[in-house]
């Protein structure tokens, strides 16, 4: 029997490169306990993302690489999911029963974002994580369809709203209170008040992640949110088209400069495959997402391909994941999910929930 060092498993596990963010075990914090007793090692990993279909294989894979040390004896390695808060904007708090907002925008419309909102809200639950979804788009909702949801919220107390779930997703929309047939017509402050009356007067129940489903552009809407909603991270959605990335580019440099994070880029409708002879075509140009993500030095996190099964899941109220959670589709969404947790998951983590509240009194 041959001792094994602590530091000799950690130098090990430095190696050991998480797919979804990046870097190391160790620097991303991940590594929770080595325990060495003779020649058998323990290792307790906890990583800050849900991960539910990845856990096995993580155990598995560091198990292999530990079993390349010189004698080697018992191995054993735990993993865990705890997911934190992340830090907002400087001048604005985390809100209350949500620990992190990711804002999924793209530049123009027509680019397949709140498609991609939708199922990356049902990867993240299916990977563990409580998760509701908000409908910004004030003009043009589309969750409520999407997710085969209808009719008035719930308020017990004709103040407040309880979300309307679907698939283990809690979601806040515009269009359960205004009929379907009925035109928004409302200026710019109209719609922002809507949009925080949304978020704040809707009672969402202990969520890790709200996904906000902006409208195209970098209006009003968008703005508000940048400004006046504590988000942790924002995700760009496009295609590989010239014109998609002109527009994408403008909405990752409004979220720039307001000081929130692009946790990375998804390129949609990346590749037509023919539903009867195969042939694979990029009707939109090839290579735009990938190369925008270098250029801003931001992660790419996943290409999707234009599939007409997408479009017909999403309008008949059960999208992909969910439809068809075995399809290379779902398997994407799940990756790009895992993904853009795992990104937020490196970023600084919010500490106020931590402290109480001190309320001077006279006595």
């Amino acid at each position: 029997m041959t001792d094994i060092s602590k530091q000799a498993v950690e130098n090990l596990l430095k190696t050991f490169i998480d797919p979804h963010h990046g870097e190391d075990l160790v620097t991303a914090k991940s590594v929770k306990s080595v325990s060495v007793e003779g020649d058998k090692v323990s290792v307790n990993l906890e990583l800050g993302y849900p991960a539910k279909t990845y856990l096995d294989a993580l155990k598995t894979a560091v198990a292999g690489l530990l079993q390349t040390l010189p004698g080697i004896g018992e191995i054993q390695v735990y993993a865990d999911v705890k997911i934190t808060a992340h830090a907002v904007q400087q001048t604005l708090k985390p809100c209350p029963n949500i620990k992190n907002i990711i804002a999924v925008a793209s530049g123009k419309g027509g680019v397949g974002k709140s498609t991609t909102a939708v199922n990356l809200a049902l990867a993240l639950v299916a990977e563990g994580a409580n998760v509701g979804i908000l409908d910004a788009d004030i003009y043009g909702p589309s969750i409520p369809t999407m997710l085969g949801l209808s009719g008035l919220p719930d308020s017990e107390d004709k103040k407040t709203m309880n979300p309307k779930v679907a698939y283990g997703v809690q979601t806040m929309s515009i269009g359960y209170l205004v009929p379907a047939e009925q035109a928004m017509i409302w200026r710019g402050p109209m719609a922002t008040n809507a949009l925080q009356q949304l978020l704040r007067d809707t009672n969402w129940d202990d969520l890790d992640y709200l996904v906000i489903d902006l409208p195209p552009g970098t209006g009003d809407i968008q703005l508000t949110l940048a400004q006046q909603i504590p988000v942790s991270g924002a995700i760009i959605v496009t295609t590989p088209q010239d014109i998609a990335l002109i527009d994408a580019q403008r909405g990752l440099g409004m979220f720039n400069k307001v000081n929130v994070p692009v946790l990375g880029i998804v390129e949609n409708m990346s590749l037509h495959i023919c539903s009867q002879c195969g042939h694979e075509e990029a009707i939109f140009g090839t290579g735009g997402g990938q190369a925008m993500a270098e250029v801003n030095q931001v992660a790419f996190l996943g290409a999707l391909p234009l599939d007409i099964r997408i479009r017909e899941q999403a309008d008949s109220g059960h999208p992909t994941v969910i439809a068809d959670p075995n399809s290379r589709a779902a398997e994407i969404y799940r990756t790009i999910a895992r993904k853009t947790a795992a990104r937020l998951a490196l970023k600084a983590k919010d500490f106020s929930r931590r402290f109480p509240n001190i309320v001077v009194q006279n006595t």
